[in-house]
């Protein structure tokens, strides 16, 4: 238990150490933004680029990792959604939501931080790889359903169509296809531009870990227990078990990259939860559940790594 404390304290105390930042006035919200911008336009790219050109290409593209991963992921959002939905007779922009809170990882801000602490570099590939079905597959899901619920005419093209839009310009998904057509042509940038993308690449996940300390700082729990519950349970536990599962269904030989999709199935929701719940009306519901799995995630991941081990 002390050698995972080892491991996960770390990460706590730098989320720890931004919320006191920013709560104490050291930073402000605007400025912790800023640098959050700053991890998802430049850091997090950089290191999606880094890792698919330190590895061989047949090394990066993993497809028992990606269809176990995905599986275990559609079918988290499955529970998810069907609890909301027909169990709590929520709206169906409300019960995508839960199944997006239930599906989909803070990946670059937590579950790196955590994965490369425990199997090092090789957390680069299974966050690359991950990022790939959150964005290509999960977010694209879930806000198509919130859509059609909000939509009047209910027509999924015009729904797919902004979704679509939207996540060609997210700057991960341009590093992803930059590093896949450097890696397929064989071309490497210049020693000098590789050493500023490695540079850009290491500031990722301290800087990570500080904003989403911050990014707590005044959000309202209220009394929304039932929701906070549900997304709880089902993002910190039923999705690193189904991922857990799916993965004898579709096995893969390297152990460290198991328990790379394990941990990263583990940690809370992503950050922008709330920014997403917004637009539906539901962002007190889905802040309130990024602070209670980001605070109860301490548990969660270091029953996952004690598992694992």
């Amino acid at each position: 238990m002390l050698a995972i404390l080892g491991i996960t304290a770390p990460i706590f105390i730098l989320i720890g150490i931004g919320f006191l930042c920013c709560s104490g006035g050291i930073v402000s919200r605007e400025q912790a933004g800023g640098m959050g911008r700053f991890v998802i336009t430049l850091a997090l790219p950089a290191l999606v680029i880094k890792a698919l050109l330190e590895h061989p290409l047949e090394a990066v593209i993993n497809w028992n990792y990606m269809l176990a991963y995905g599986a275990g992921s559609l079918a988290s959002f499955a529970v998810g959604y069907a609890i909301a939905r027909w169990g709590r007779r929520d709206s169906p922009g409300g019960a995508a939501l839960a199944g997006l809170g239930s599906s989909v990882s803070n990946s670059g801000f937590v579950g790196y931080p955590i994965v490369v602490m425990v199997i090092g570099s090789p957390a680069a590939v299974a966050l690359a790889l991950g990022m790939m079905i959150e964005n290509l597959l999960m977010i694209p899901l879930a806000l198509t359903i919130a859509e059609l619920g909000r939509r009047q005419d209910g027509s999924v093209w015009q729904a797919l169509g902004g979704t679509l839009r939207n996540l060609v310009r997210h700057p991960v998904l341009i590093a992803i296809t930059i590093g896949m057509v450097l890696a397929i042509l064989d071309i490497r940038p210049p020693a000098v531009l590789m050493r500023v993308i490695e540079m850009l690449a290491m500031a990722s996940a301290p800087v990570a870990l500080f904003v989403i300390g911050a990014s707590l700082t005044g959000l309202k729990v209220g009394a929304m227990y039932t929701d906070m519950a549900q997304l709880a349970v089902g993002k910190l536990l039923f999705h690193p078990l189904l991922v857990m599962a799916c993965f004898l269904l579709f096995p893969v030989d390297d152990p460290g990259l198991r328990m790379a999709g394990v941990l990263m199935a583990a940690a809370p929701m992503m950050s922008i939860f709330p920014i997403l719940g917004a637009r539906y009306g539901l962002e007190g519901r889905c802040a309130a559940a990024l602070v209670a799995t980001t605070v109860v995630s301490f548990l969660s991941i270091s029953l996952f790594l004690w598992l694992l081990h």
